[in-house]
């Protein structure tokens, strides 16, 4: 077993940080994915094709340090079942944190600007983390290294006028219209992007189990 918990024979490309090219847009879309569901699928989607990125990137986390492990599935287990969700030639997965040996958003972008300083990257998230995004490390940092993407969820739409973030960042604020141009703008900088809402949460996966 390596020090990331994945045995090396199963961890193949996952523990890798994915190609791309100088100039490329990229997308980072992380998470538990505990279990990952076709609301995970449609925010990857849209971020994918509403800013005309090349391509988004998974990164599926050791660990949420604001959730409780109790229920965390494997590391191994969740990288198979998002990768499997994640079945487009644009939408990679990685386990990368894991390399990096941290959880943290603000430090994963740190590092992936260092090891790839001709791509332009941009956050992407779900809204339903939008109200809590103030309590994450640095979050600050993240909104003033690369530009933010925030696709709607069930529950989540008034968290875009209420949420501290977006009340700190409010002139920032890209409109909808406009979000082909948010991969080549200079942070801080995000967007809301409405879509059709899909029901599925992972807590309530698990609770049915």
């Amino acid at each position: 077993m390596s020090a990331s918990g994945l045995r090396p024979e199963l961890g193949g490309d996952w523990l890798k940080l994915p190609h791309a090219e100088t100039g490329n847009r990229i997308g980072i879309f992380g998470g538990s994915f505990n279990p990952p569901h076709s609301g995970h699928r449609l925010v990857a989607s849209t971020v994918l094709k509403r800013l005309g990125l090349d391509q988004i990137w998974w990164f599926v986390t050791p660990g949420n340090p604001l959730k409780s492990h109790s229920e965390l599935a494997p590391l191994e287990t969740r990288l198979r079942l998002t990768s499997e969700l994640a079945d487009h030639p644009r939408m990679k997965v990685t386990a990368y944190e894991a390399v990096l040996g941290t959880t943290y958003t603000a430090r994963t972008i740190m590092a992936l600007r260092a090891r790839r300083p001709g791509v332009r990257f941009v956050w992407a998230m779900g809204a339903d983390n939008l109200a809590g995004f103030h309590h994450w490390r640095d979050w600050r940092a993240i909104v003033g290294s690369v530009p933010v993407a925030i696709v709607d969820r069930p529950g989540a739409s008034l968290s875009v006028l209420s949420s501290p973030m977006a009340k700190a960042y409010e002139k920032h604020r890209l409109p909808e219209e406009d979000a082909a141009l948010l991969a080549d703008m200079e942070a801080p900088v995000w967007t809301f992007l409405h879509t059709p809402l899909d029901p599925a949460s992972s807590t309530k996966l698990r609770q049915s189990r």
